[in-house]
């Protein structure tokens, strides 16, 4: 009786106590996870108060707000929405996720944590809140096209997440990390997300669609709930943590098309056990630990808000997407939050991991979750600022580089015969060089101790440096397989570049400026790619460090080619200005848009890599009308950009910002289709130009 009573007692104070924390944290305009973790803070044992009798029990229900919040992201994940996300989105997840794993693991690392230990800090500052940032997008503002990038983004670090629970887990119940481990540890974990799946899409889809029948919401929500926990219990009896097993069940009720009804019947559920997970998460924060690990926290806070955003940044352009949209899906997602408290509740269960790490994981989340909203806000004019400031030939790279993509994209949905072997071919080429690659410095890492013995045996004048003999002759022989895997990044860019800019066979070849551009910004996405891959995968091996200079030192010696090309590009874009005014002045007098167009194609066709081209007529009622190319800001804006303006007889190649526009103005826009659909929806509504702005730039 005393033992309920004391269950109770702390559950009523528990969800009181979140209850006035998340009204106060909603009242100032904070996210609800922020008012859990508060409530965590005063009932723990940390203030002193001791208002939970019975903490086994809570920590014992935060356990189900785990699994029941796991199989709710579950229900927003199939495979029909795998399927929509396109491989844009897992370019940006994979980089990102990468970049910071190798970040935390190398800080980690620097504070003197083990190898194992630095890949659940790795894992825990890689993955994005979702529930933090849908809640962004129901208080702000957030354009449609950046919504749908982020969200798709998520949707594969989720799955990321996910791996990385599964993999880490298998890893410390192998209790070493070797070669034959982690061959072992893949095969389980395909084996059992194999069967799990097989079996559940025939089963599971089916049943739920039997019971939604019924019309029966209690029936549906506990056979959905049961499914769940089915699952739950599989992962758990093949070692898996719980997480697993209820993510699964998700994506497969989902898979049975009625997924929004179950989300409306678990909700509820999941929303109360979820807040009990939090408040256990602020139970465990101890402010004194914290103190002693205050530079662990500012470093992770750090990479977190100025790194990730970066990684998001980049990988999204290199995937065609414009210089201000990559930057502001880099600034949403620029927090880390439930997969992190997960991923170091899981390493604390497991004993794998020191005790600071769920407090600091816990305060980089609360600190990133208050930044956010401000990320967002700065996200427009820290993406103007940065387009403004690029150079002249960037400026002009990036505008095209979108359209450049488009052309791939429309080239590989055409099928172009013979293209995708080759480039599946040489793909899996630069995989085993990079496998053969890794697999060589791991091999030396794990024997070196045994050969350095063995050498000092055979050979005693080689007792003193043994090891050093070791490296220098692995070095030598890693040299060679680097050398191969550039070589091979820049031949599938080359193959890429020419699929979407094709090379003519007869006369000049007018798409080499372009091309040359594009296969070195491919060719740089890819080395980074990879290159995060193989230092992901040898860091707890190694010290990063060395691994990592070299990687910066190819990056930077590839980006001077970039800028090189990026200016001769320059020559290029001038001499199609001139071939696109030229055209246009020869047109017929009164000609209309449809000869305008054609003038712009047969341009397009003679000189190819100028992007998407259509005309803009400036007439009496225009919002734009009178106002300057600096002042629109288009290129910042929408990432689009005027390639050339004919006003009366006049022709003006790259007009610059303080040009007026006048009635009768002719725009020549370009860029990615979906950047010059965006200028043009841009220039036509009134509501988009409300009034001037100060900045004089190109538009």
């Amino acid at each position: 009786m005393d033992q309920g009573h004391g269950f109770f007692q702390s559950l009523a104070i528990v969800i009181c106590v979140a209850s006035a924390t998340t009204y106060l944290s909603i009242r100032l305009r904070q996210p609800p996870v922020l008012g859990y973790l508060l409530a965590g803070v005063i009932v723990g044992p940390t203030m002193g108060l001791a208002l939970v009798t019975d903490q086994s029990t809570i920590t014992s229900l935060s356990e189900l707000g785990v699994i029941l919040l796991m199989f709710f992201l579950g229900l927003e994940f199939s495979l029909r929405h795998l399927l929509k996300v396109g491989p844009r989105a897992f370019i940006i997840a994979f980089l990102e996720v990468g970049v910071m794993m190798f970040a935390g693991l190398s800080i980690a690392r620097g504070f003197g944590f083990g190898g194992l230990q630095s890949l659940f800090f790795g894992a825990v500052v890689a993955i994005a809140s979702t529930t933090i940032i849908a809640k962004v997008f129901e208080e702000q503002n957030i354009e449609k096209p950046l919504r749908d990038l982020v969200l798709s983004i998520l949707i594969v670090e989720d799955l990321l997440a996910v791996i990385l629970l599964a993999v880490l887990t298998m890893v410390v119940q192998q209790g070493e990390v070797t070669l034959d481990s982690l061959g072992s540890t893949a095969l389980q974990l395909s084996t059992f997300l194999a069967v799990l799946l097989l079996a559940g899409m025939f089963a599971v889809p089916r049943m739920i669609a039997a019971v939604v029948k019924l019309n029966r919401p209690e029936v549906t929500l506990l056979s959905s709930v049961g499914i769940c926990f089915a699952a739950v219990l599989a992962a758990q009896y093949f070692g898996y943590s719980v997480a697993l097993g209820a993510f699964l069940a998700g994506s497969l009720v989902a898979e049975s098309g009625e997924e929004r009804r179950v989300e409306h019947l678990v909700r509820p559920l999941k929303d109360l056990f979820s807040a009990v997970f939090f408040v256990a998460v602020g139970m465990s924060i101890d402010p004194r630990m914290l103190i002693e690990h205050w530079s662990l926290v500012l470093l992770f806070t750090l990479a977190v808000v100025f790194v990730k955003p970066l990684a998001v940044a980049f990988g999204a352009f290199v995937g065609g997407i414009g210089v201000r949209r990559s930057v502001r899906a880099g600034m949403i997602m620029s927090q880390i939050g439930e997969f992190s408290f997960i991923i170091a509740a899981l390493g604390l269960s497991l004993g794998a991991v020191d005790p600071a790490l769920y407090p600091v994981a816990v305060t980089v989340s609360a600190i990133t979750v208050l930044t956010t909203p401000w990320m967002v806000k700065l996200s427009g004019p820290l993406a103007s600022a940065v387009d403004h400031n690029l150079p002249k030939p960037l400026q002009t790279f990036v505008s095209l580089y979108g359209g450049w993509i488009d052309d791939l994209t429309r080239a590989r949905q055409r099928g172009a015969l013979g293209h995708g072997a080759q480039l599946r071919r040489i793909a899996g080429l630069l995989l085993i060089d990079a496998a053969l690659l890794c697999a060589l410095v791991i091999g030396t890492s794990l024997g070196s101790e045994r050969l350095a013995e063995w050498l000092s045996t055979r050979f005693p004048a080689l007792s003193e440096v043994a090891r050093i003999v070791i490296w220098v002759a692995a070095a030598l022989l890693v040299a060679p397989l680097m050398l191969t895997s550039v070589r091979l990044a820049r031949a599938l860019g080359r193959r890429m570049a020419q699929l979407a800019l094709p090379h003519t066979t007869e006369g000049v070849d007018f798409a080499a400026a372009p091309r040359r551009a594009m296969t070195l910004a491919l060719e740089i996405g890819i080395v980074v790619f990879v290159g995060l891959l193989c230092l992901l995968i040898t860091s707890p091996f190694l010290p990063p460090i060395g691994g990592l200079a070299v990687l910066i030192l190819l990056v930077l010696i590839l980006g001077i080619a970039l800028w090189r090309s990026a200016t001769n590009l320059q020559g290029h874009v001038q001499a199609g200005s001139m071939a696109i005014l030229d055209a246009l002045g020869k047109r017929a007098p009164g000609a209309g848009a449809g000869s305008t167009a054609l003038a712009l194609e047969q341009v397009r066709e003679l000189l190819p890599g100028l992007g998407d081209l259509r005309p803009y007529s400036v007439d009496q009622d225009s919002p734009a009308m009178g106002l300057s190319l600096g002042e629109l800001d288009l290129r910042a804006r929408t990432g689009a950009t005027v390639l050339g303006l004919r006003r009366n007889d006049e022709f003006i190649t790259e007009p610059d910002g303080e040009t007026r526009l006048l009635v009768g103005d002719v725009l020549v826009l370009s860029g990615s289709q979906h950047a010059v659909r965006e200028a043009f929806d841009y220039l036509i509504d009134p509501r988009h130009i409300d009034r001037p702005r100060s900045v004089v730039d190109v538009g």
